[in-house]
């Protein structure tokens, strides 16, 4: 009885005995095809881990990626060369994207500047999804590294499907897959498994929370359709082509991506709204967050140079260096009136405006600087990394959102009194400063982080350990098929019951028209005994 009390009491003690007795897969070979950037810096962090358990990792890079290094301590990797004159997402693209967007926002409200937008953006997708497609056809024309690559005799690919290559190379390889995953071709990862209501799961790029009016559900409509036409017309076809042309009829992109073993999906739900969910679904979002390291002697020195009034931290992400100068002047200026120190990982032209209590750095290590005692307030772009780092040290958020999913990122903070956020388009001065001065010294915003943050470390199990148990569980298992739906192999008809629906309305139909007949014939059958009694 008091070996059961011992083991009561030390829950977290038990769940770690029970991990170590389980089946280990030390050893095992990982296929990684990452997506290069921002997702790189979370995919990293796992291979790192998966190394330092015993797994052998190759990675599938190409030769223009930004952050994906061809040699490393903790990976091997396969290097694609693209052909010569493909075009490359490269730094002044993004810089150029930016530019055009903030120009295209400054006309706000209007439905020519909403078109514009969505244009660009379809246009930086299409892009990205040609190169990524491009990279599938020159490995799967290598019949020297195909081979390779199939003697190498892998037991899994983990991969990212917001560029789904690595889908393609999974069923070309006949491994199972791993997801770790945020977003697809047709949107945020949980509409393409689990059931999603569009009444109160908003869709991405509608800004709207769980508790949505008549006008935001009408608004959150749009946007799912529209999501839905991307996918379909201008993402998905480039996919089904090679998918056509490589495997066969009765193969498409939507099949491949539904057939994954596991989805780590990279929120949960301290940061994300309710929603339904799926039995193949796991939540690993902070996985990357971690106590913070000492800093370096200058940073220390700054950051204990700020006194009482403390730190600001600024970083707008990997993707985009700079804002435009004018916008730079703007928040230099904001920030020199403030009594806080600053430090901004800013890699552009120097801000005429800058004050003596800000600080430029080329670089800055964002998660040991969130952890700081100093730090009072980040100024972010709203890049998920970003704001589960922020989320774990309870560090609150002044939010420039820029592309993609950053607004509706913070917009999940604002909604939970976490974050200020503002249109960057048309900032000033006066309203960044304003917002930071809110921030700062508004009790509610830092009691509401410090709430988050307390919710994200009362969890029974570390997200990272979670990430690394189930891609093992993967690999001890040989897939995870008892945990995924089948769903995705009914055609659309019996996926929502359209053939039932119709086959009981014509059982109705019958039935209604026999039941007019038989009062039909009993009608007639009393008039003939009326006129024979006549």
């Amino acid at each position: 009885m008091m070996g059961f009390s011992f083991w009561k009491s030390y829950p977290t003690l038990t769940f770690i005995l029970y991990l170590l007795a389980l089946p280990c897969c030390h050893g095992s070979k990982i296929l990684v095809f990452p997506v290069d950037c921002s997702h790189w810096v979370n995919m990293n962090i796992i291979i790192q881990e998966l190394h330092g358990r015993g797994h052998d990792i190759t990675v599938v890079r190409t030769d223009t990626s930004w952050y994906i290094k061809e040699n490393s301590a903790h990976y091997t990797s396969v290097t694609v060369t693209l052909p010569e004159g493909m075009p490359i997402v490269s730094v002044d693209y993004m810089a150029s994207f930016v530019r055009k967007t903030l120009e295209i926002r400054r006309g706000e409200g209007s439905l020519l500047a909403f078109i514009k937008l969505q244009m660009e953006t379809f246009a930086a997708l299409s892009y990205a999804h040609r190169i990524t497609c491009q990279m599938v056809i020159t490995m799967f024309e290598d019949p020297q590294l195909m081979k390779q690559l199939l003697d190498a005799h892998f037991d899994l690919v983990l991969t990212d499907p917001g560029l789904p290559g690595g889908v393609l190379l999974a069923h070309y390889l006949k491994l199972p897959m791993v997801f770790n995953v945020r977003w697809l071709t047709s949107g945020e990862a949980h509409f393409a498994i689990a059931p999603s209501p569009i009444s109160y799961v908003p869709t991405p790029g509608s800004e709207v929370s769980d508790h949505m009016d008549f006008i935001q559900r009408t608004k959150n409509m749009f946007h799912y359709i529209l999501s839905l036409y991307v996918d379909k017309f201008m993402a998905s076809p480039h996919y089904d082509a090679l998918c056509a042309r490589y495997f066969g009829p009765g193969v498409d992109l939507y099949s491949l991506v539904q057939s994954a073993e596991l989805w780590l999906i990279r929120v949960n739900f301290v940061f994300e709204f309710p929603r339904p969910t799926m039995p193949n679904i796991v939540y690993i979002g902070g996985f990357q967050c971690r106590p913070a390291k000492p800093l370096p002697q200058d940073l220390e020195e700054f950051m204990e140079s700020s006194g009482e009034h403390g730190v600001i931290v600024m970083s707008l992400g990997t993707i985009v260096n700079s804002l435009p100068s004018e916008l730079t002047d703007k928040i230099a200026y904001a920030f020199s009136q403030l009594p806080q120190k600053v430090i901004w990982r800013h890699l552009g032209e120097r801000p005429s405006s800058l004050g003596n209590n800000t600080l430029l750095v080329k670089w800055l290590p964002q998660n040991d600087l969130l952890g700081h005692p100093k730090t009072k307030a980040f100024v972010s772009h709203g890049g998920t990394n970003g704001v589960y780092e922020a989320i774990y040290h309870s560090v609150p958020i002044v939010g420039l959102p820029l592309i993609f999913d950053q607004f509706d990122n913070l917009l999940r903070l604002q909604v939970r009194g976490a974050a200020k956020v503002l249109e960057v388009a048309t900032l000033g001065s006066q309203d960044f400063l304003q917002a930071l001065q809110e921030v700062l010294e508004e009790p509610s915003y830092q009691t509401n982080m410090k709430r988050l943050s307390r919710l994200q470390h009362d969890q029974p199990v570390k997200p990272m350990d979670s990430a690394l148990f189930w891609i093992e569980y993967v690999i001890r298992n040989k897939g995870a098929a008892h945990l995924r739906t089948e769903s995705y192999r009914m055609p659309w008809y019996s996926y929502y019951c359209v053939d039932v629906i119709v086959v009981l309305l014509a059982a109705v139909f019958m039935f209604f028209i026999a039941v007019t007949g038989i009062l039909r014939l009993c009608c007639r059958a009393c008039k003939k005994k009326k006129i024979k009694h006549h």
